[in-house]
């Protein structure tokens, strides 16, 4: 069920969706690098690329590399792109992002969905980053308050909160520190949950399930999401209500969800490549936020847990998976 827009422009530079046209690169055929850790999104980008005009193989080369999960691998992976070289490295996260500036401080990096691109270190600043690197941010430590307020709203109970997060993802980190300052206005405590690599998630939600939360939050973390449908099942199935980021995880069977449309983020980072291939230079270029925030709800999940949704929820909700 399609409800009404949340919330509207946050504020950046937007990007327009453009009109198809074709690309006209500074000299031959650019190379661009991505690092990929099996995120659907990419397609996004990659349609983002026609739009522009540029079509792979003839206008434009992309050459793709794998994270595969492990902070080395996406170090080695974002050096092998810097030494081809690229003309342009596109990654999505905070991770792959200071992997790939670790390996360039010349090569333009277009950085996708970064939770907090400030304190992660990637830019000087939203509206000038100053390097090398810019993109667009999901802006996951201004929202947690809005995502605790929905929580509380839903589940007015909820006092012990389990938060699952990346240690070596320094936007999960600058998350954590926003969630402990917020949770005490809402009388809450946090039951932190680390897990840095996929063998560590059946262990952590194990002994998270152990100290027995109220509810669930989970950061947007690349790796994370990779097992988001995992990680879901096992919420649900412990019986907690879990708020996510995106709606694709209230799609999967979560609860409910508040967060930008990361497909429009991957569709509007062509756009930064578009520009830079075209001579704009990534440090006057500021870092987008997100146009809008979605949020949805599974009544199917709600019902399942016995747990009965407001009515002035419901009526906010741009989504209602019955």
């Amino acid at each position: 069920m399609q409800r009404r827009q949340f919330i509207t422009l946050l504020g950046g530079a937007a990007i327009a969706r453009p009109s198809p046209a074709p690309a006209q690169p500074l000299s031959g055929i650019p190379r661009v690098g991505i690092i990929i850790d099996d995120a659907p999104f990419w397609n996004q980008f990659r349609r983002g690329l026609q739009a522009y005009g540029y079509i792979e193989g003839r206008t434009i080369t992309i050459e793709v590399r794998k994270g595969e999960d492990r902070p080395e691998r996406l170090t080695s992976a974002a050096a092998e792109l810097a030494g081809i070289p690229v003309d342009l490295i596109a990654t999505w996260g905070t991770p792959a992002s200071r992997a790939a500036q670790q390996a360039t401080s010349t090569i333009p990096i277009v950085a996708i969905a970064i939770g907090d691109p400030v304190r992660a270190g990637l830019v000087a600043s939203l509206a000038r980053p100053g390097g090398n690197i810019t993109g667009n941010t999901i802006l996951a430590s201004e929202v947690v308050a809005k995502r605790l307020q929905l929580l509380k709203e839903l589940i007015p109970h909820a006092n012990r909160l389990g938060f699952l997060w990346n240690p070596d993802n320094e936007s999960n980190v600058a998350q954590l520190a926003q969630l402990k300052d917020t949770l005490a206005k809402f009388g809450m405590s946090l039951i932190p949950v680390a897990v840095r690599s996929s063998a560590d998630l059946d262990g952590a939600l194990a002994a998270m399930r152990h100290e027995r939360p109220d509810a669930f939050q989970m950061t947007n973390d690349p790796l994370h999401r990779k097992h988001l449908k995992e990680i879901i099942s096992l919420v649900d199935q412990s019986g907690l209500p879990g708020m996510y980021h995106t709606r694709d995880a209230v799609a999967a069977g979560g609860l409910i969800s508040y967060g930008p449309d990361l497909s429009d983020l991957f569709f509007r980072g062509a756009g930064y490549v578009h520009r830079i291939l075209q001579g704009a230079n990534p440090a006057e270029l500021p870092i987008e936020q997100p146009v809008t925030f979605e949020l949805a709800v599974n009544l199917k999940t709600a019902n399942a847990l016995g747990i009965n949704v407001p009515l002035s929820l419901l009526a906010l909700a741009n989504d209602v998976i019955e």
